[in-house]
């Protein structure tokens, strides 16, 4: 925990709890005497009315009727945060902190103006909140162009994008907007290309605007939002296809290569075929160390030298030092 933190933590203790001795404060926080009596120092010197109660049944206490200020948000930072507390509700790994983010996530709700909470509603009662595998730390992604989506997903109006590939390429978009996911700490939009007619995934942190056009278009067939994002984001046209027979279960292995990584296919009682489509190869030989199951690589080769030099790396570390 940060000093900071602590600092904020201490705060809402002497507030809510009445008076603390020392040697509580110190066990509450893991810390040592001296570091205890430094931070309630500390709050003194930020304007914090830290008394010093004398006696038997002394500690510290924060004066009666001191509040910490409220913060203030405005309009365009009060979205923000929706955004990504949205967005870090897929990231999410106990229920104790879905409900405290579900829980501050209504809290702002409310406190929005008239003429932006409705945007507000659009987003949380149009996006499939879907908890997926830890990835990278979220990309940031621009609020109005999630709310603008959002909306166009809602009304079923046709929209238009300037979109930013993987490879940095450039390029503009008009689709029909099918869905709008947040899934493994990111936002994607699925919906129907008007240039190629087949249904497209994109990812908002490369969406650099976007915007409504006129019209409307019909509600696509029902489907699963998640399960089809899953499928695409499985089979997209990445630069390697990786083949591998692994000797383990289904559950064994999705805890490491879930849905939208790896395509499994049962081969026997014992053995799975898992395809998986990656840019990089770098990353395998971690993943598949993790999963503690035989492995046999059936394609590229390029993976077995990956793998032949992470071998050789762990173990030049094991040797002892001369």
């Amino acid at each position: 925990m940060s000093r900071t933190s602590r600092l904020l933590d201490l705060l809402e203790l002497l507030q809510s709890s009445g008076t603390r001795t020392v040697p509580e404060l110190a066990q509450r926080f893991g810390i040592d005497e001296r570091t205890a009596r430094r931070d309630i120092e500390a709050l003194r010197d930020l304007g914090v009315p830290v008394e010093a109660i004398r006696g038997r049944y002394g500690g510290y206490r924060v004066s009666a009727g001191y509040r910490m200020p409220p913060l203030v948000f405005d309009d365009a930072e009060a979205i923000a945060v929706l955004v990504a507390l949205t967005q870090a509700a897929t990231r999410t790994a106990t229920v104790q902190l879905s409900s405290g983010l579900a829980t501050a996530m209504a809290k702002i709700r409310r406190s929005l103006p008239e003429r932006l909470a409705e945007r507000a509603a659009t987003l949380l009662d149009t996006a499939v909140i879907s908890p997926g595998p830890h990835a990278d730390p979220a990309p940031a992604v621009d609020p109005d162009v999630v709310l603008t989506v959002a909306a166009a997903v809602r009304d079923r109006r046709p929209i238009a994008l300037a979109y930013r590939n993987r490879s940095g390429e450039s390029s503009h978009r008009s689709l029909q907007p099918h869905d709008l996911v947040a899934y493994s700490g990111r936002w994607y939009l699925a919906g129907l290309d008007a240039a190629t007619q087949q249904v497209r995934t994109f990812r908002l942190d490369r969406v650099t605007s976007a915007h409504v056009l006129g019209g409307t278009f019909p509600a696509p067939p029902p489907h699963d939002a998640v399960a089809d994002l899953t499928e695409r984001l499985v089979t997209a046209g990445y630069r390697h296809e990786v083949v591998l027979r692994i000797r383990a279960t289904v559950g064994d292995v999705r805890r490491d290569l879930p849905a939208s990584v790896a395509r499994l296919e049962p081969l026997d009682p014992d053995w799975l075929r898992a395809t998986i489509h990656s840019e990089s190869l770098e990353w395998l030989p971690g993943a598949l160390l993790a999963l503690g199951a035989e492995v046999v690589v059936e394609q590229p080769d390029e993976l077995r030298t990956v793998l032949q030099e992470a071998a050789d790396r762990l173990s030049s570390w094991s040797r002892s030092p001369s």
